[in-house]
């Protein structure tokens, strides 16, 4: 089995890479894959072939869709602070350069399994408590916009059988390691990694705020399940709504200060930013996931289970 990853040196990329390369059994043999990024992806495993470039250049996204691909996991992406800092370059990269990658794949002589990973910012406006997977698409940020033009686009390539496409709607990632990203809910994960690590954190968001959440783990195999679910069990309905928590920060931080004690919860302080409140106050504190289980999506159990992952990571 050949596959692409784009944005293969990002959080996700270099996991779902490393979860094929496993081979867990779920998938044919992996024999090649090509990983491509703007920076330098970090494995020696001889079935990977890097590649550096970006996919805003026509060129290179021809020399990255190879003959032969059968599954495109398309996670390249600008996330949502930098789309809406830089509102062009979101567009180039979220929007026209999926444009440019679908163009790519539809050249191919056999369309190829397209993976996208979208984002539940694509909801927004009057939500009901639970967002179900056909509500209304009314997104109030640049980065949850650019994701539902590239839904639309995945729909319509595949309605014409250019590609074999499913939409993956991805939760708030989190605890994700490492230094805070661009996205405007880098906090979600801040409020845990920097106190147990010692340091101090801020809550931009007011405590009651539901966020709906999902473990990297519990991500990474979703996406790769995403590879084999069959198109005929999706009936024509591409979006899915992945498996995910919904918490609040206050609930996050009582999860926090039972596993990482009362001093790790003195470490944060809420302090409103008012910017950052608005765009997530946006977005759907609970979604609809049964249709995703019923396809074989699994989720976390409860958060404390998705702390204690982080903490066993930290430590390995």
């Amino acid at each position: 089995m050949n596959v692409l990853v784009t944005g293969a040196a990002g959080f996700l990329g270099s996991r779902v890479i490393q979860s094929l390369l496993d081979d867990t059994g779920h998938l044919p043999r992996v024999s090649r894959i090509v990983a491509a990024d703007s920076a330098a992806c970090a494995t020696n495993d001889p079935r990977v072939d890097c590649r550096t470039g970006t996919i805003v250049d026509r060129s290179f996204v021809a020399s990255i869709v190879e003959p032969g691909v059968d599954i495109v996991f398309h996670l390249a992406a600008v996330l949502s602070g930098q789309s809406e800092a830089e509102f062009d370059v979101g567009m180039r990269v979220n929007v026209d350069a999926t444009r440019n990658l679908l163009e790519a794949c539809r050249a191919l002589p056999t369309p190829p399994r397209f993976v996208f990973a979208s984002t539940i910012a694509v909801f927004g406006g009057d939500l009901p408590d639970v967002v179900p997977e056909d509500s209304v698409l009314r997104p109030q940020s640049s980065y949850g916009t650019a994701k539902a033009i590239a839904e639309l686009l995945v729909t319509e390539y595949s309605r014409r059988g250019f590609i074999d496409g499913i939409i993956c709607r991805l939760a708030t990632v989190t605890v994700r390691p490492g230094a805070p990203n661009s996205a405007l809910s880098s906090f979600v994960s801040g409020i845990i990694r920097e106190p147990l690590a010692g340091s101090d954190a801020v809550c931009p968001v007011p405590l009651d705020t539901r966020v709906w959440i999902s473990s990297p783990g519990a991500v990474t195999r979703n996406l790769v399940h995403a590879a084999r679910v069959p198109a005929s069990a999706l009936d024509g309905r591409l979006a899915v709504n992945l498996p995910g928590l919904s918490v609040t920060p206050e609930q996050m931080l009582a999860s926090l200060e039972r596993i990482g004690g009362a001093d790790a919860r003195a470490r944060v302080r809420c302090e409103v930013d008012p910017r950052i409140a608005r765009v997530v106050s946006t977005w759907p504190g609970t979604l609809d996931d049964r249709r995703a289980r019923h396809l074989g999506f699994e989720g976390d159990r409860d958060f404390d289970e998705v702390v204690r992952q982080y903490v066993a990571t930290r430590r390995g």
